[in-house]
């Protein structure tokens, strides 16, 4: 028997071993590959070391790689049979239900489980980033906010990954929409660590979110040393900052830094970064067809089975931008098949279904010009996209197909609805300026036109809010 750096008890762990779990979680909490190492080496000190096993699992079905969880689901298995139905602490006994559920399919079980974890132990880190990180892939806003915001006082100043755990609580403000809180919160995580990525990730969204793109560029240049190098998130940093970028205007400096961070990119997490960024592109006019053609390649291994409908919707990005309709439609067509057997308690089942198909179809309906129908698509389910996960600045691709759809389709009564929505959320953003252009001239109103094309270039000139 011994304890976790959280004074939290475990079996199964030589001293040596629970040092390696130790180092893990800071690993994991870092967004270090190391991770992984720190990891197999507790199991290879102690093979049936339970949170070891539990961490093994975690890490190979939160890549939302199907080939990862498939590993995982084997070890885990071998794992189980070989302890024989050993003893487990109570603790530990709730993380291996836990795993279980995530093992079956069932994110939100998997959620509600380490939800229960972490009330009774709130200083239990691996339940608290695992459960957040569950929160992110289902969409749900509210239980980012107070999963970790349930825990935060059982945690102490003098506590070395209070910081850490600041960061998530920050992001989870952010998706539930306080952002004043998130900023305050973010920055004081990154202060406490400045290499928390997760930190500093979750401040690059609050500014997202308050359309103050100019100061977003500046905190993440002022840290660049901090989160672009050492850690697996960092493409994904830069993805923040290219959206940035696109506010502003520099559609140059984007495509520099796709060309030298993102492209290439082998994880599903990687190749769905890319594809959400030329997205973007491709809707504003600007087609990327070599960029397009390298990443739609890069995508088949990827989704060759249904594990993740996020995933699937970025893969159906890339088929479309490349020109490979038929790629995206046969991927629709195993997806519907999927959809069409009932896997009960199988969250992806219910993501692809609700949220997933009408999205792809969409998108290949705005690929083939067919922008009514991708308004008839989406449209009834905008406000459920949260459902088959990622935050809203991800999600907002879906949101920005809507709308250029509407105006493509001369819609003019639903893109005006939408962009009012947009411009009154956000009146610094001068993309939903040059919405309201776009809108101006297919209503005829020049002089409308014209003062939005004004806002939108001081808007861009100025950074957004201060």
């Amino acid at each position: 028997m011994t304890d976790d750096q959280h004074g939290l008890a475990m079996s199964g762990a030589s001293t040596a071993a629970a040092r390696h779990y130790d180092r893990a979680v800071d690993e994991l909490l870092h967004f270090r590959v190391e991770v992984a190492a720190e990891t197999k080496a507790a199991l290879a000190d102690s093979p049936g070391f339970p949170m070891g096993n539990v961490l093994s699992a975690y890490l190979g079905l939160l890549t939302t790689e199907a080939d990862d969880a498939r590993k995982a689901r084997a070890r885990f298995g071998e794992f189980r049979r070989a302890s024989g139905g050993a003893s487990l602490l109570p603790r530990e006994r709730a993380h291996v239900a836990a795993v279980q559920a995530l093992l079956d399919g069932d994110f939100l079980r998997c959620g509600t489980l380490l939800g229960w974890i972490t009330v009774e132990h709130p200083r239990d880190a691996l339940a608290l980033i695992a459960g957040h990180q569950i929160d992110f892939l289902t969409g749900d806003a509210r239980s980012l906010r107070d999963r970790v915001g349930g825990a935060l006082n059982a945690w102490h100043d003098d506590d070395p990954h209070l910081g850490h755990v600041l960061g998530m609580y920050a992001f989870g403000l952010e998706e539930a929409g306080h952002y004043d809180r998130s900023e305050e919160v973010g920055l004081r995580a990154v202060e406490l660590n400045p290499r928390d990525v997760w930190g500093v990730h979750a401040v690059a969204h609050t500014y997202e979110m308050q359309g103050r793109f100019g100061r977003g560029l500046r905190y993440l240049d002022a840290r660049l040393p901090d989160w672009s190098t050492g850690t697996f998130f960092n493409v994904h940093t830069w993805w923040h900052y290219c959206l940035y970028a696109l506010e502003s205007g520099d559609v140059a400096r984007v495509l520099e830094i796709y060309d030298a961070v993102l492209a290439g990119g082998q994880s599903c997490m990687e190749l769905l970064d890319a594809a959400a960024l030329l997205w973007r592109l491709h809707l504003e006019g600007s087609e990327q067809h070599e960029r397009w053609r390298a990443l739609a390649d890069a995508w088949p291994p990827r989704v060759a089975e249904p594990f993740y409908a996020f995933n699937d919707m970025h893969a159906v990005m890339a088929y479309v931008g490349a020109g490979r309709i038929a790629d995206a439609e046969r991927l629709i067509a195993s997806r519907a098949a999927y959809a069409r057997e009932p896997r009960p308690g199988v969250t992806n089942h219910s993501m692809t279904l609700q949220v997933g198909l009408p999205v792809c179809r969409a998108i290949v309906a705005f690929g083939r010009g067919d922008h009514a129908s991708v308004v008839e698509l989406l449209h009834p389910i905008r406000h459920r996209v949260n459902e088959f996960g990622g935050s809203h600045a991800q999600r907002d691709a879906v949101h920005r197909t809507l709308l250029e759809a509407a105006l493509r389709a001369g819609l003019r009564d639903v893109a005006r609805a939408l962009v009012s929505e947009r411009i009154n959320v956000r009146p610094c953003s001068p993309y939903n300026w040059l919405k309201q252009a776009a809108l101006a001239d297919h209503l005829g109103d020049r002089a409308a036109a014209a003062a939005a094309r004004l806002r939108a270039d001081e808007l861009a000139r100025t950074g957004g809010r201060a």
